[in-house]
Parts: structure tokens; sequence; C-alpha cells
């Protein structure tokens, strides 16, 4: 009985920090590999600066998923220039606080469960043509990497 006690808390434990897939069409949440532009992953060098989250594949125009339940904080523009794609989605849920980026959040979003359409991926294209589509997301600390959880 204790054992098996045991090993339910920590399955639970381990099984609980994954989320789930981000685009409709990318079930493993695959992350873009390096184009003209750079690579999608963590850390990934920007010129001056260090890429702070991960670029997970996703076709312009796809459904875009919650990756667990929770709740939108506010609408989140990665860039501040009202380009093509600058919007985005502040999400906070499940011990989690993420921003998701190159996304139009539903009109009525505020609370969602994981794997829930939260919105679409804009057209990358439109700014950047070449790259990879993505939708970017980040940990509100981004000293934290969101690849494990992916």
């Amino acid at each position: 009985m204790l054992r098996g006690l045991i090993l339910f808390i920590l399955f639970t434990q381990v099984t609980a920090g994954i989320w789930g897939r981000l685009c409709d069409g990318n079930p493993t949440n695959r992350v873009r590999g390096t184009d003209g532009y750079g690579s999608g992953f963590y850390g990934a060098p920007r010129g001056r600066r260090t890429h702070l989250g991960v670029d997970v594949i996703c076709s312009d125009g796809s459904k875009v998923l919650a990756p667990f339940t929770g709740r939108m904080v506010r609408q989140a523009k990665p860039y501040g220039n009202n380009n093509a794609i600058d919007n985005g989605a502040m999400l906070e849920g499940s011990g989690y606080c993420v921003k998701m980026f190159y996304i139009k959040p539903k009109n009525n979003l505020r609370s969602f469960r994981k794997g829930d359409v939260i919105g679409t991926l804009l057209n990358i294209q439109d700014v950047y043509p070449g790259m990879i589509s993505h939708v970017h997301i980040q940990m509100c600390d981004t000293s934290v990497d969101p690849t494990p959880y992916l």
C-alpha cells in the first residue's frame, strides 16, 4: 500500500509539469531549427542579445492551443510597433506564467483548459519572409528555459 502511494506521488510529480501541444498540426511541439534568422532554441544568439524563449513550429493561420489550464492575464506585445505579428498573450495557471507571441488571442479568452484553442498564429512571413513559422513561448521569468515543459 505504502509503496503504491509513493509510486503514485512520484508519477504525478513527474507528469504534472508536461504541457500539452501548442499548435494544431505539431503534436510533438517540435522546436524551430536554424534558418536565415537564427535558431529557435532557448539561449540561441540573436546578435547582441539572447533568445529568451522557444519557437515551436506552427503553420501561419493554425490554431494555437493552451499548454496548461489557466487564465489569460493580459495581451502581450513583443515588439510594440503594431507590425503584422505584434500580438500575443500572457497566461498563468497550473503553477506557470508564460508569454506566447505571434498569436491573435481569442476575443473572449479569460480562462481555459489545457488543449483549448486560445488563438490563431499570425502570418510570420509578412514580417520575416523565409523564417520557419512558429509560436514563441517564454516563461515570465526569462531566466527559466521552457524547453523541459514541452
